[in-house]
């Protein structure tokens, strides 16, 4: 557990994780916020719903520009559970998300501070504030028991 109280929006974004978990989904989960408030949230569903895109910030991003009627996410806080991958930090970068927010890193999959560290290209259309590390060890529980559970 973490050694302070983990802010709202990554306890919101781990009961997601925790939602997609039950759902027999790899336990992700995101929550978008604007001023405060969220607008959406949502864990990993590409295998409920046969989706490879379904990653659980695709489905929060999408929901949070319904909500607001616009595809940019001027002013929109993103935090998740892992590192996103390539896709999701691709939408990310579309999205116009100002600050990203994840709690564990992901050395093998991960595209933000791992791998092809999509932000950091000069082709990248818009590159949010990065922090990481916050809920981490929760994050990271999920996971490894999500895994050791199926192997």
């Amino acid at each position: 557990m973490s050694r302070w109280p983990l802010p709202e929006p990554m306890q919101l974004a781990l009961e997601q994780a925790r939602a997609g978990d039950s759902a027999g989904e790899v336990p992700i989960g995101a929550v978008v916020v604007k001023d405060g408030a969220v607008i959406s949230a949502a864990h990993n569903a590409p295998r409920g719903l046969h989706d490879p895109t379904a990653h659980a910030e695709i489905l929060a991003i999408r929901a949070a520009a319904q909500a607001l009627g616009n595809e940019r996410l001027d002013g929109c806080e993103l935090w998740v559970t892992l590192e996103p991958c390539a896709m999701c930090a691709g939408a990310i970068a579309h999205a116009r998300i100002a600050r990203l927010y994840y709690a564990a890193a992901d050395p093998k999959g991960g595209a933000v501070e791992h791998g092809p560290r999509v932000f950091e290209h000069k082709q990248c259309l818009h590159a949010p504030e990065v922090y990481s590390g916050m809920g981490e060890s929760e994050a990271g529980a999920l996971l490894r028991g999500f895994f050791k559970a199926r192997r």
